[in-house]
């Protein structure tokens, strides 16, 4: 396999929203609650949704920035890369980086949708959810139905009306939604309640996945106050671990044959040994906890390996530990516009992990796993040839893939960037 010839499906990658998103989707008679951007005093643009604070506009923008700059969220569209929040420039972006498609989870509202979901008024909630997922699915993803799997959000806090949203949305060729990683943290009800039946029933019959992304709890792994920066960007896929022990051993899977999650920018070098554990512990404590799984699945492996999808950017733990996964199931991510991300060099860093295995392997994780599992075919669109690495770079030659420092936020930031990247003093 070379490069050229990988295609790339992420699913994983971020909007930082346009401000303009809701204006052609809100009904009139609800245009004064429209969630809106307001410039502050300090001359940071924010998305408000009535007295809410969403989250920072340009949360962990940094493509096209130099690592110094991977702490400093833009606080303007004007302090990141077009890509970040204007579709044709982001599919320029992800041409330049040899990608094919992507899966976008939202930004400002939370990765679950949690600032829609807590506003005072459950009616104006739905309708702004709604809204914001037909701007996703009709105008971000439809302007290149072949470059974007949809992702919608829901209104978690009525589940009927939350599985009513998933039907309508798999009519509109959605079949991804983004969930929470634990629904307790948001005083919500856990998944081991039958609250959440309705919407697990209504993804598992139309083949909807509910995809978990590392933060959608609105909380960290707990680590001491003071403890260094890379602490918890090194444990950011503990949110995942947890998310997998809680699946693996849920009693609801019985009542939901069809029902998938997606562990979402986990990565997957530490998922055997869980698997190794939760198989310990079947054989030795299952005579008092008494687990559940159902007829014909054999422990919480099987329940993995049926059930769970996982994804990675770059992890060459995980890649040569494989055999623990159903290859089906394993997919690539890019993460763009975050600090993690492999852009511009994906097709060069998925060689640099999977490069030794074989091609048709190399195709399912990079591609083929995504387009089965989302009822995603962007072959209807564009031609095969035209969707390679290869390909997509020689139509994006003009974009700028080079690392800039940008327009920064304030003096407090052009200072803080001087003293980086100032000359060291010899001791």
């Amino acid at each position: 396999m070379r490069a050229d010839d990988l295609i790339l499906i992420s699913v994983d990658d971020h909007i930082a929203e346009p401000a303009s998103m809701f204006d052609a989707h809100v009904p009139a008679k609800y245009r004064e609650f429209t969630p809106r951007v307001v410039e502050e005093e300090s001359g940071a643009q924010q998305w408000y949704y009535g007295g809410l604070r969403g989250r920072n506009l340009g949360l962990n923008a940094v493509a096209g920035k130099p690592p110094e700059m991977f702490n400093i969220d833009a606080s303007r569209y004007d302090e990141m890369r077009p890509g970040c929040y204007d579709v044709h420039e982001r599919v320029r972006d992800m041409s330049a980086g040899g990608q094919l498609a992507g899966l976008n989870f939202p930004n400002w509202t939370g990765f679950s949708g949690q600032v829609l979901n807590q506003g005072p008024d459950r009616d104006v909630n739905l309708v702004m959810i709604k809204a914001y997922n037909d701007w996703h699915v009709d105008e971000w993803c439809g302007a290149y139905p072949e470059r974007f799997i949809p992702c919608g959000i829901l209104p978690l806090y009525d589940v009927e009306e939350a599985a009513k949203e998933i039907h309508r949305l798999a009519a509109k060729g959605c079949h991804a939604v983004t969930f929470s990683e634990n629904p307790e943290a948001l005083s919500m009800p856990s998944i081991h309640t039958d609250y959440w039946h309705p919407l697990f029933r209504a993804a598992s019959d139309v083949g909807t996945v509910l995809c978990l992304h590392v933060g959608s709890s609105s909380r960290a792994p707990l680590f001491s106050t003071d403890a260094p920066p890379s602490v918890n960007i090194a444990a950011s896929s503990m949110m995942s671990a947890y998310s997998l022990l809680e699946l693996v051993w849920a009693e609801f899977w019985a009542d939901f044959p069809d029902l998938r999650f997606s562990l979402t920018e986990g990565d997957i070098g530490w998922i055997p040994y869980f698997l190794w554990r939760s198989e310990h512990v079947r054989r030795r404590h299952s005579g008092w906890a008494r687990p559940t799984f159902p007829a014909g699945m054999d422990g919480p492996s099987d329940v993995f390996r049926r059930h769970i999808l996982t994804c990675f950017i770059s992890d060459r733990v995980g890649a040569r530990l494989l055999d623990w996964f159903a290859l089906d199931n394993v997919c690539w991510e890019s993460d763009f516009p975050h600090s993690d991300s492999s852009w511009p060099i994906g097709p060069e860093d998925v060689l640099e992990n999977l490069g030794e295995l074989p091609d048709d392997t190399i195709d399912k994780i990079t591609h083929e796993n995504a387009m089965r599992h989302y009822q995603f075919d962007p072959f209807r669109h564009r031609p095969r040839e035209r969707c390679t690495a290869g390909a997509l770079r020689a139509e994006a030659a003009d974009v700028d893939v080079v690392t800039h420092v940008g327009r920064l936020a304030d003096q407090r930031d052009r200072d803080a960037w001087a003293r980086m990247t100032a000359p060291r003093a010899k001791a």
